[in-house]
């Protein structure tokens, strides 16, 4: 296929690496100027996209995918498909699907999880919204990139799971990362609870896959001194989008507000910008009741 790659950062510099690799034509361009192996760098978003069979986007917030879109749907072929891979608010992606469709083209939203490693890996899980056309083409380009797709619905249900999904994750580490901290204080060694909660009602990815207690458990970027994986900032988005989603349909997430309170103060207040998520361990360590 002939594919443009739009957003070749962290993340999406190593996505479209491994569709070079599997023997696609592929394009790509990022503001910032980085570039991939095996992608052909192009001078504008406008070029990456034009004449493509497959744009995918990567990108940092809905602001910036539509402003994105906007530029390079024009540009597109018709019948080409747009595969956005950002995680963004609901409305911006049913917004970029809306103006895709009109101009004849099909789109998917599909936001991973996986982090840095799985982009390298080709290990992410995709959540996938648009119609069963367009994931159909889509699929494909999903299996080389990541181990999983789900298709979850029409366009913008790609990102509510995201979204779900992530606000999880971040009420999850933030209580495996008290219960660490509370068991140190009680005299209780890591390994010990690390055995006991990883293989009872404790069980969680959080705690089992990623756990945030340096030399326990699986390898996670708690061994690496906290080099992100998933960066405090990033979750600190996601789970703003959560609480955005939540106002806007009405829900009551208590949890979820207050893991976006905790993760705020951490990032903006207590030097977690640029640190692991899982960084909350350390901060609980040092903190008592007041």
């Amino acid at each position: 296929m002939k594919i443009g790659f739009i957003g070749l950062g962290n993340m999406g510099a190593p996505m479209a690496a491994n569709l070079a690799a599997a023997g696609h034509d592929v394009v790509g361009f990022d503001v910032a100027g980085t570039t991939a192996l095996g992608v052909t760098p192009v001078a504008s978003a406008v070029a990456a996209a034009a004449q493509r069979d497959i744009v995918i986007t990567m990108l940092p917030n809905g602001d910036i995918l539509r402003a994105v879109a906007g530029d390079i749907i024009p540009a597109m072929q018709s019948g080409a498909t747009l595969i956005d891979c950002s995680t963004v608010d609901v409305d911006s992606a049913r917004a970029v699907a809306d103006q895709a469709q009109a101009a004849g083209m099909l789109t998917v939203d599909a936001p991973v999880s996986g982090g840095i490693g799985g982009a390298a890996g080709g290990t992410l899980t995709f959540m996938a919204g648009g119609s069963a056309d367009a994931f159909a083409v889509a699929q494909p380009l999903f299996d080389i990139m990541g181990q999983k797709a789900v298709h979850c619905g029409e366009a913008g249900a790609g990102q509510a799971a995201k979204i779900c999904n992530n606000m999880i994750l971040g009420a999850t580490m933030i209580a495996t990362c008290e219960a660490f901290a509370l068991a140190d204080k009680l005299g209780l060694e890591r390994q010990k609870m690390f055995d006991v909660a990883s293989t009872s009602s404790g069980y969680s990815w959080s705690m089992n896959a990623y756990c945030p207690a340096p030399g326990v458990g699986p390898q996670s970027p708690a061994d690496n001194g906290y080099a992100p994986g998933f960066a405090s900032e990033l979750m600190l988005k996601d789970l703003g989008l959560s609480q955005q989603a939540a106002e806007a349909v009405d829900a009551d997430t208590p949890m979820g507000a207050r893991a976006l309170e905790l993760y705020r103060q951490f990032v903006e207040d207590e030097g977690g910008k640029g640190r692991d998520f899982s960084a909350m361990l350390p901060r609980f360590e040092t903190r008592g009741r007041s």
